[in-house]
């Protein structure tokens, strides 16, 4: 009985790329990025015929709305295909950017009032950034990097390592070791120590008394500083010092 034989598609959808992206944070959800260079060096090797191209609209390489913003589009030709796939220009926060500044509100923490944001205007850098992402979105098309766009952790027909189970461990050490409890409470001390110092940064960096009090009331910085009055109060009371320094000085002289 022969083997059948997979396509190219299915070929390059088990392409492991996990090591040739980045992640990034927005809000409460992190992103993946796959590098572009990677990308298109991986469909070079696969498809040495293919061909891209970025399409223009009355001689500009994007659509823009005054009303919705900037989309572009990119269109790939290989293995007797031919694939577009499309992407609106965003900021840091995924928000779409047009080609004026944008104002909006999110809700305060604790009945505090709304914190205004900004969504600055689209400039030649934020578009041929997005140009470079819709073509590796392209690309996955064709199946490099497609598990990525479906959530997933690794390639299809992988599975991960499974750890070897120890009796009396409570969890793993960051280089996969597994860890007893004396292990865990100094990874949690430790995360602890970062987390108060991260803090402590943003609040010594505020320029303002109102970016003051919307980083003191952020929800993610509402958390730590909780967790540090329940299990570290001396970094607890050295935060607060902190934050009571840095309104002192701000609203000197009012």
């Amino acid at each position: 009985m022969t083997e059948k034989k997979i396509s190219k598609f299915e070929e390059l959808l088990k392409l492991n790329v996990n090591d040739k992206v980045e992640k990034k944070k927005s809000g409460k959800t992190e992103l993946t990025y796959l590098s572009w260079a990677f990308a298109v060096s991986e469909m070079e090797k696969a498809y040495p015929e293919w061909e891209y191209n970025i399409l223009e609209f009355n001689g500009l390489p994007y659509q823009f709305d005054p009303n919705t913003g900037y989309l572009v589009w990119t269109e790939i030709r290989a293995g007797f295909k031919i694939k577009r796939m499309w992407l609106p220009v965003m900021d840091g926060s995924n928000k779409a950017m047009k080609d004026v500044v944008q104002e909006y509100f999110v809700k305060g923490w604790n009945d505090a009032p709304p914190t205004k944001k900004t969504v600055e205007a689209a400039t030649m850098f934020d578009i041929n950034k997005t140009i470079m992402r819709c073509l590796v979105k392209n690309i996955a098309m064709f199946g490099i990097g497609l598990y990525i766009y479906a959530g997933e952790d690794l390639p299809e027909g992988e599975e991960a390592e499974k750890p070897k189970k120890a009796k009396g461990s409570f969890g793993f050490s960051p280089d996969g070791d597994l860890a007893n409890g004396e292990d865990m409470k100094e990874m949690q001390k430790k995360m602890n120590q970062d987390d108060f110092a991260g803090l402590k940064t943003i609040i010594e960096n505020c320029g303002g008394i109102e970016e003051l009090q919307a980083a003191w009331m952020d929800k993610k910085n509402v958390a730590i500083v909780n967790k540090l009055k329940k299990y570290e109060p001396t970094l607890h009371d050295l935060l607060i010092q902190a934050k009571d320094a840095m309104k002192a000085e701000l609203t000197k002289g009012e």
